[in-house]
């Protein structure tokens, strides 16, 4: 096969969450180690790739849109071939084919570690002349990459999300996840540990650990690889200072695991908890293995063993059916638990999932009210949870200069995660005055609380 010249620039544009961005960035490492070299201007790229996301209705539409404007860089730019990858060609392959010619490429989620492979004989090809029609790998997903992938870092050198398993085993009935991305396939704890070594070699400070669901890591093998072995081996990584768990399923969390996050101190003590609703019959229809009951069993278990504990859920409004006793109950127990960060979403209809076919599909301004006033209720209790952490002193990781003000410093405190809780804003730098570098862990006083960040004061190095 003829290997595309080093010449070639390419573009990339990485949409969707945390776990599509490790794809992404396994993409950019096969690029760039193939001899495509990374342009920073799409108007400067001979080719374009988009990883996009289908989640949702309003993910489709960001991901065809983008499509749309890459698109229009084969006219106005040096765009020769526009590259789609990620869950929506996966998902809607021949309709994009159809719909959107001035696609070339088209590489599903079991795909995308061939990218470079995919793209030097498309490229070849252009070269000798040929005509060439959109062409689509999809497949069965069954890949997940490991430590030999070489990843590219590209949202800061301090932090980095490690991939612990692939796919999903559950079969929630409003979620098309599992037909985007295969059943659980799961990583060994050498392959994690040698990866979150790597990292910390380069400088990673904070480990986020994603799947789809942290508590069916190891599940194909029965678990003789699981969460509870890993924590442990992660905290002894050299460098890592905070580890941070996301979706972590609420309904098989064993006191071990309890423990282990409340004894290792480089666990934050912060958990992102998807629970979706508090109603039993709701949840029932969601296919959630869970109830009210066990929901709020384990979050007294929770803080009743580490008490400083921050969650962080996401909550669907509008489920089909959901009446509006359900609806206020949800609120009522939203204000009884008492969450710190929860993220509100309106019931999406998505075709190939079992909840777009239910009865009782609720109207759009009927959920765009319950979201209003559930968000209402939650900004209330978001003002009070940050009031409780001024006067008190924290770690804090420095990400730079503040994007609100050039006199400010931003950091995040244990308590958020990148780009969805807020930050540490500072604005007072300690008797030297001197700004600390981006990366660093530091001591920092919160003086005040405004809805989404905080402001303090810097005391010392950590």
């Amino acid at each position: 096969m003829t290997k595309a010249p080093s010449t070639v620039p390419f573009y990339f544009v990485s949409l969707g969450c945390p776990k599509n961005l490790v794809d992404s960035q396994v993409m950019l490492g096969k690029l760039q180690n193939s001899d495509y070299s990374l342009a920073q201007d799409p108007s400067l790229a001979e080719v374009i790739v988009i990883n996009t996301c289908s989640f949702i209705q309003a993910a489709k539409e960001e991901s065809i849109q983008t499509i749309l404007d890459m698109a229009d860089y084969k006219i106005s730019g040096k765009c020769k071939t526009l590259v789609v990858t990620g869950c929506l060609p996966q998902r809607y392959s021949k309709e994009l084919a159809k719909e959107i010619p001035e696609v070339d490429l088209m590489i599903g989620t079991g795909q995308y570690h061939r990218i470079a492979e995919f793209l030097n004989e498309h490229e070849a090809q252009l070269r000798m002349g040929q005509r060439l029609a959109s062409r689509s790998y999809i497949d069965e997903p069954a890949f997940i990459h490991s430590e030999s992938d070489h990843r590219v870092q590209t949202h800061g050198s301090y932090s980095a999300f490690l991939k612990l398993s692939e796919g999903c085993n559950r079969r929630c009935s409003f979620c098309i996840i599992p037909e985007l991305r295969g059943n659980v396939r799961s990583r060994t704890v050498a392959s994690l540990v040698e990866e979150a070594t790597a990292f910390a070699q380069s400088g990673v400070k904070e480990l986020n650990l994603v799947a789809q669901d942290l508590t069916h890591y190891g599940i194909e093998g029965r678990y003789q690889e699981s969460l509870v072995k890993l924590l442990p081996r992660l905290a002894m990584v050299p460098g890592i200072e905070w580890i941070r768990l996301h979706y972590v399923y609420p309904d098989e969390f064993s006191d071990e695991l309890i423990e282990v996050i409340a004894s290792e101190p480089k666990i934050v003590k912060y958990l992102d908890m998807p629970i979706q609703h508090t109603s039993d019959r709701v949840l029932k229809l969601m296919n959630r293995r869970l109830t009210k009951a066990k929901l709020f069993s384990l979050v007294g278990r929770l803080r009743e063993r580490i008490p400083q504990i921050v969650f962080r859920t996401s909550i669907i409004v509008g489920f089909p059916s959901e009446t509006e006793e359900e609806f206020e109950e949800l609120c009522s127990d939203l204000e009884a638990l008492n969450l710190d960060h929860v993220g509100v979403f309106s019931f999406s209809r998505e075709e190939g999932t079992r909840s777009a076919e239910m009865e009782g599909q609720i109207h759009a301004s009927t959920k765009r009210r319950r979201l209003r006033k559930l968000i209402e209720v939650l900004q209330e209790l978001s003002i009070q949870k940050r009031q409780e952490w001024v006067g008190h002193t924290f770690d804090v990781l420095v990400e730079g200069p503040s994007n609100e003000s050039e006199h400010l410093i931003q950091g995040r405190l244990p308590f958020q995660a990148a780009e969805i809780d807020g930050h540490v804003l500072i604005n007072d730098l300690g008797q030297n005055g001197l700004a600390p570098k981006v990366g660093e862990m530091i001591r920092v006083k919160i003086t005040s609380a405004l809805p989404v960040d905080v402001i303090g004061s810097m005391t010392s190095l950590s």
